[in-house]
């Protein structure tokens, strides 16, 4: 195994930082790694707000569910769908298609995760902020953004100060399919559960019991910010 897959491996959320700064050489290479992820048709069509007013943070830590490791951790950036340069490029082009919010998300998965990445492999740690999709509107503001760029997700960047253990994720034999699509095997959710169940028991915080299989079924009960779509309409995103 070699050093790249024992990362992605090693990988855990960080959600409690030292007071060490991430140094400028790091942060450019965290950057620069990113930006050299895959981008569908090379369109390119994301952003990244770095946010170093303090004021800013603490806003954004209460806007995205009172998350105080936004404002506390070393680096914190905001990934955006972003057509607006493409605008400026040329007013004529058209990028209100489903497809193209689309590829706008996914891009910035990628390069997310490749900052994350780049990141864990220097020693640093992070966690994703979905948060953010808490309260868009308010913080699409906050951070001036154009009319064809759209909040997205954050991520916090820093030195860690907590050592969490990995959390187990679903088999392969419940996510890899071969050729075509086959039906759950109980089995496996049922083996998950379990595994789930010892792992919030044994955990070294917040520990608690609950069956994965019933935590995603209840999340999935309801509506899940159902502001969002209304939100990308406004930015002239995911409209047709």
């Amino acid at each position: 195994m070699n050093s790249t897959i024992q990362t992605l491996l090693a990988h855990r959320s960080i959600r409690k930082f030292t007071t060490q700064p991430i140094s400028k050489n790091q942060l450019d290479q965290i950057i620069k790694a990113g930006i050299a992820a895959s981008s569908s048709s090379m369109l390119q069509a994301v952003s990244v707000i770095r946010i170093t007013d303090i004021t800013i943070r603490q806003q954004l830590a209460q806007l995205a569910g009172d998350q105080s490791y936004v404002a506390t951790a070393a680096e914190f950036l905001v990934f955006c769908i972003d057509y607006q340069r493409h605008n400026e490029i040329n007013p004529q082009v058209q990028t209100d298609f489903t497809e193209l919010t689309i590829i706008g998300a996914i891009d910035a998965g990628i390069m997310a995760q490749n900052c994350l990445i780049a990141a864990e492999s220097m020693g640093l740690g992070g966690v994703y902020i979905g948060g953010l999709r808490n309260n868009p509107q308010q913080i699409d503001q906050l951070l001036g953004l154009p009319q064809h760029c759209a909040i997205l997700f954050g991520m916090c960047l820093g030195h860690p100060d907590q050592t969490p253990e990995v959390k187990p994720r679903l088999p392969v034999q419940a996510i890899l399919h071969e050729n075509r699509y086959h039906s759950l095997d109980p089995a496996n959710i049922e083996q998950y559960d379990q595994t789930m169940l010892q792992y919030y028991a044994q955990r070294s915080s917040n520990q608690k019991q609950s069956a994965w299989s019933t935590e995603t079924t209840d999340k999935l009960a309801g509506e899940s910010r159902p502001y969002i779509l209304p939100y990308l309409n406004s930015k002239a995103l995911a409209k047709r």
